[in-house]
């Protein structure tokens, strides 16, 4: 084992974040780095301060083209979307299709790991996009990029809380492999997603926060009850669930 697995940071934790989270053409990693993935997890919401800033990026040019509020929202949503490979939006899909779709724990983790999609999930993600983008629409609109970030900063801190929250409900998938963080590794995930927050957003930041983190909180107990912990799915659609609350709150304060 490399002497850096032992470490509570290390300086490969964001680039192995980055491979875990994104699509992004990004080097190959040494092997011994991937031992690292629970503990790489704080280094989260630095991979929402990356996929964010390109997101904003995007939206800043069309606007300066002239481009309208609304379009500019469809396809900044559409950079996040080719940035992280779709694989949030995916894990969304499955959770509604899974939760909602079998009578049994054993039968949801079955539907949940096909890779058909169902209509629960179709209906879930035309539903959760629209409001995704009409939300986006009204941040460009204000000129508020912060807002934008600051999404992408703190919903990607919610995953490793609820990976170490739940237990993993099945022996198998990228949950499982990653592993679950200590308290320590979880603690400086929300502490960085917070500070970087407050920085961008200043006090607007709490209230929105505090509406994602309820509504991840019911999506613990649901998965809990329905299958007994958490898969990468349920991480997934915890990222997408607290996203869009975090822009619709932030927006209506605007």
């Amino acid at each position: 084992m490399h002497k850096n697995d032992t470490n509570p940071v290390s300086a490969w934790d964001i680039p192995l974040a980055l491979v875990l989270l994104t699509r992004l053409p990004l080097p190959r990693l040494p092997d011994h780095v991937f031992a690292r993935q629970a503990r790489a997890v704080w280094a989260f919401p630095v991979v929402g301060v990356v996929v964010g800033g390109l997101a904003c990026a995007v939206g800043w040019v069309l606007l300066a083209l002239s481009v309208s509020p609304f379009v500019s929202a469809v396809l900044v949503v559409g950079a996040l979307i080719i940035a992280t490979g779709a694989m949030h939006e995916d894990g969304l899909a499955d959770t509604f299709d899974g939760l909602w779709g079998g009578f049994t724990a054993e039968r949801r983790l079955e539907i949940m790991k096909d890779s058909h999609i169902g209509t629960y999930g179709v209906l879930a993600l035309i539903s959760t996009q629209l409001i995704r983008i009409s939300a986006i629409a009204t941040l460009l609109s204000a000129g508020a990029f912060w807002a934008i970030l600051a999404t992408c900063v703190l919903s990607r801190a919610m995953m490793p809380l609820l990976m170490a929250a739940l237990p993993n409900a099945r022996q198998s998938g990228l949950s499982h492999s990653v592993g679950t963080p200590n308290a320590m590794t979880v603690t400086l995930s929300l502490g960085l997603a917070i500070v970087i927050g407050l920085l961008l957003a200043g006090t607007q930041f709490l209230l929105p926060a505090i509406c994602a983190a309820v509504i991840v909180f019911g999506l613990c107990l649901l998965a809990k009850k329905k299958i007994g912990g958490q898969t990468g799915d349920i991480l997934g659609a915890s990222q997408q669930l607290a996203e869009i609350t975090f822009l619709v709150a932030i927006s209506a304060q605007l």
